[in-house]
C-alpha cells in the first residue's frame, strides 16, 4: 500500500488535525509514515499545506514530487486547484469542499473554480460547510472532507474514526460524536459521487 496525499486549505479550517488523524489510523495499521507542513504566514487566512505520504514499505522522502499524488484533499477549492499540478494524471483524486473561503481581492468567481474542478477527470466536491451545518455540527465541515477522502485512501473506515476517538478525546464524547457524525455523512457523500 502506498498513498501520497496532499492536503491543502486556510488556517484554521482544521486540515492539520486531519492529517493528525489519518496518521494515528496508518501508524495503527502498521504503515510507516513521513509528513511535512507548510504552514500560512498568517496562521489564520494563509494557505496550509501538508505532504502526507503514507507506506506498508519504508518511506525515504516526506515531501511528494509533481505528478506523483494519489489526492489532493482541500477544504477550499481554490486551493484544491492550486496542487493540481502534484496529482498521479492517471489516477488522481481531487476530493474538496466548494464552498469557497474568500481571503484575497481578486478571488475567483465561483463559476471559474467550478469549471475548473469539473475539468477534472477524478473529482469528489460538495459543500462541506453546509453538509456539517446541516447536522448541526457547523465547525466539522473538516471531518466531513476526512469522511470523503476515507473512500480513496485504503484506510478502512474503522480506523480512522478510531483515530477520530484518540485525537478529539480529551475534549469529550460530545464533540468526539459529532466528529464521528461528520465524518460519516462525508464518507457517504463521497460514495454516491464515486458510483
Amino acid at each position: 500500500m502506498k498513498k501520497d496525499i496532499i492536503l491543502a486549505g486556510v488556517g484554521g479550517q482544521g486540515i492539520l488535525s486531519i492529517a493528525t488523524i489519518i496518521g494515528v489510523a496508518a501508524l495503527e495499521e502498521g504503515l510507516y509514515l513521513k509528513q511535512a507542513e507548510v504552514h500560512g504566514m498568517s496562521q489564520r487566512g494563509g494557505d496550509v499545506q501538508s505532504n502526507l505520504r503514507l507506506s506498508s514499505d519504508p518511506i525515504y522522502s516526506d515531501l511528494i514530487a509533481a505528478g506523483a499524488a494519489d489526492m489532493v484533499v482541500s477544504l477550499e477549492p481554490m486551493e484544491a486547484l492550486r496542487y493540481v499540478g502534484y496529482l498521479n494524471p492517471e489516477s488522481g483524486w481531487i476530493i474538496t469542499n466548494t464552498a469557497p473561503f474568500v481571503n484575497i481581492t481578486n478571488y475567483p468567481e465561483q463559476a471559474s473554480l467550478e469549471a475548473a474542478l469539473d475539468a477534472q477527470p477524478r473529482v469528489v466536491k460538495f459543500d462541506m460547510d453546509q453538509a456539517a451545518k446541516d447536522i448541526s455540527s457547523p465547525r466539522s465541515s473538516n471531518m466531513v472532507l476526512l469522511g470523503a477522502c476515507a473512500p480513496a485512501l485504503g484506510i478502512a473506515p474503522e480506523k480512522l474514526e478510531d483515530g477520530i476517538r484518540k485525537v478529539f478525546g480529551p475534549k469529550g464524547e460530545k464533540i468526539v460524536e459529532a466528529n464521528i457524525t461528520a465524518f460519516r455523512h462525508g464518507l457517504q457523500a463521497a460514495q454516491s459521487q464515486m458510483k
